[in-house]
């Protein structure tokens, strides 16, 4: 068997076909051990960090940072007994441009291949999504505490892919070049892609500190490197929120689609064109929700809870379900599947682009259940953490445009479900009262759906129900439950 094994780039969840390499976190010649993280990868569903199959030693890096590699396609090479003395060198041939070597087909049969089975299942990077600005969850706002991600065994920073170890003779590594694409806006306004952020962390230097020297004033990786050898650095301006964007000599700025992104785009045109889309609105009076929501607040065995609008909705949502199931289906071609189970999305927005994580058999929950399930989901999506399974399997989602100060809005469906709500800002308004005009509390529904499965009247019965439990929702507890 073989010392020399390739690790090719697995199948990260549901069929993806290739990630984008975003940094290394090993080098050639390290010392990796098994299940330790060795790269990140961005797909079309989320960034993640890929564990080790094997402890040994990295003999080869296949592809730089930035690559979008294909899913199969050998990436490293490890040397799995690096104690068993020097590797023969192998033949190798040049290639047309004479700059690196190509292995000759004898050594590329000694080399053993990772199988595709058996792979840890990794989560999201920790940490801002890649972009820079902070995810924000529709419904509970931008976090207000910097994420903490667990240390790396062994990392080291990304330029590191480039300089390969003394120690035995290997495959020449491939050097990192620079990312294109716009840099990623990090805290305090300042402009550096994720791989700069790891070596500015990793070298103890304050981006705050630099003034960038790459596209838009972005801080690259020659000028971390520079501070950290003790060049000059000058305090960078802080860029307003409301800076516009420099363009070019053509007035233009073109933003790659791809990841999250360009998944996001696949299914929302699909969907878009697929499913007959109709839209209803319902105005409430939720006064009484919120008040609702203060008793909560002050009850001992809630202190420790947060509790939120989100949460009525979602409960009211839930209930409405079991009133209407056909709203929580799936349209499949010669039939409709319904679906006892409901995994309730709550849409986030991201720098990356839009991801819907669900509580999984959320009908099945109490109200206090209902609602560690929506800390914890807030909680795993703010630290970066959300794993491709928790984004998939979604039957009915809610997505809060009202964080954004919007009132309502006709949300495209999510692929594979029948119906999506927007719940909107809660707003001080004039409302007629028990025959009086006063100042109330009053949100805006709007309820997308299939008009495959559902038809107006059952699209308007669900949407009347989870008014009128949002309009009193402690009278709706007792007596729908």
């Amino acid at each position: 068997m073989s010392r020399i094994k390739t690790f090719n780039l697995p199948d990260l969840g549901e069929g993806l076909t290739e990630g984008e390499i975003l940094a290394w976190l090993v080098k050639v010649g390290d010392t990796i051990e098994l299940n330790q993280p060795i790269v990140e990868v961005e797909t079309a569903k989320a960034a993640v960090e890929i564990p080790a199959k094997w402890a040994g030693q990295v003999q080869a890096i296949h592809h730089p940072e930035g690559s979008t590699v294909e899913v199969g396609t050998p990436i490293i090479a490890i040397d799995t007994d690096p104690g068993a003395g020097p590797l023969e060198t192998p033949s190798t041939t040049a290639t047309p441009s004479g700059d690196l070597p190509t292995p000759s087909a004898a050594s590329l049969a000694a080399v053993e291949v990772a199988p595709a089975e058996g792979m840890v299942e990794p989560g999201l990077i920790g940490g801002a999504a890649p972009g820079g600005r902070t995810a924000v969850l529709v419904g509970y706002g931008p976090r207000t505490t910097a994420a903490k991600r667990r240390p790396r065994k062994g990392a080291v920073p990304a330029q590191a892919v480039a300089a390969p170890a003394p120690a035995a003779p290997t495959a020449p590594p491939v050097v990192a070049p620079a990312r294109n694409g716009q840099a990623a806006l990090t805290g305090g306004g300042v402009l550096a892609k994720p791989p700069v952020r790891k070596l500015a962390k990793d070298l103890g230097v304050d981006l705050g500190t630099l003034t960038g020297s790459g596209p838009l004033g972005s801080i690259t990786r020659e000028d971390v490197q520079r501070a950290a050898n003790g060049a000059t650095t000058v305090v960078a301006e802080p860029i307003a929120a409301t800076t516009a964007p420099s363009f070019g000599a053509d007035r233009e700025q073109r933003i790659p689609v791809k990841g999250v992104r360009k998944l996001t785009a696949e299914n929302m045109s699909r969907s878009a064109f697929t499913a007959p889309h109709v839209t209803e609105f319902l105005t409430v009076d939720v006064t009484r929700a919120m008040k609702a929501l203060d008793r909560l607040r002050g009850r001992r065995e809630w202190r420790d809870v947060r509790v939120s609008p989100l949460l009525l909705v979602a409960k009211a949502v839930l209930l409405a379900v079991q009133r209407h199931p056909m709203v929580n289906s799936t349209w499949a071609g010669d039939e409709i599947v319904v679906k006892e189970y409901v995994n309730l999305g709550i849409a986030a927005a991201t720098e990356r682009g839009l991801i819907v994580p669900n509580v999984k058999d959320a009908g099945r929950l109490s109200l206090r259940e209902l609602a560690d399930a929506l800390t914890d989901l807030v909680q795993t999506a703010k630290s970066g953490r959300t794993s491709p399974a928790a984004m998939s399997g979604g039957t009915l989602t809610i997505t809060n445009v009202g964080v954004f100060g919007v009132d309502t809005g006709t949300p495209i469906l999510p692929p594979g479900e029948s119906a999506i709500l927007a719940f909107g800002a809660v707003r001080e308004m004039p409302w007629v009262h028990k025959g009086k005009v006063k100042v109330r509390q009053v949100t805006t529904l709007g309820l997308s759906f299939d008009h495959r499965i559902i038809d107006g009247e059952l699209g308007s019965k669900f949407l009347r129900d989870v008014g009128d439990f949002l309009t009193d929702p402690e009278a709706a507890l007792l007596a729908w439950t």
